[in-house]
């Protein structure tokens, strides 16, 4: 039975900029960028809130492979794409390929439910900057 949260202008705050970033932001990222919106904010009350945003089904975490947890608001099946230069993940917006996760089941002895695709390359940004 999931537990009835009290509405949080703090987590609405959080879950605001979790789904307009493009970037995936990590518990510090967001403790930085709103530490000084919202005065009463610490790091500890930024992790409560994520773990109350995942458990209702709102965000979700994503290892990038830096070993540091980042937040999602796309929860639905999609695509990554992380950059050699600077490491910002960003969505990289293409159709699902649910032939993945059907073939993966006829070969393997587990259940497969869902797959993820990560792409790596040289982000715009980084792009102009050598450019410059």
């Amino acid at each position: 039975m999931k537990r009835i949260r009290k509405k949080s202008n703090q987590r609405e705050r959080i879950f605001e900029l979790i789904q307009k970033s493009s970037e995936h932001p990590t518990a510090q990222n967001i403790y930085e960028i709103l530490k000084n919106e919202i005065k009463s904010l610490s790091i500890g009350n930024v992790y409560r809130n994520i773990r109350i945003l995942i458990e209702q089904g709102f965000i979700i975490g994503r290892d990038f492979g830096d070993r540091i947890e980042h937040f999602d608001a796309m929860i639905q099946i999609h695509y990554h794409i992380i950059c050699e230069k600077c490491n910002t993940v960003s969505d990289f917006i293409m159709p699902v390929q649910e032939s993945i996760t059907k073939n993966a089941q006829k070969i393997s002895k587990h259940t497969i439910t869902s797959h993820t695709i990560q792409f790596y390359g040289i982000c715009e940004k980084c792009k102009k900057n050598k450019k410059a």
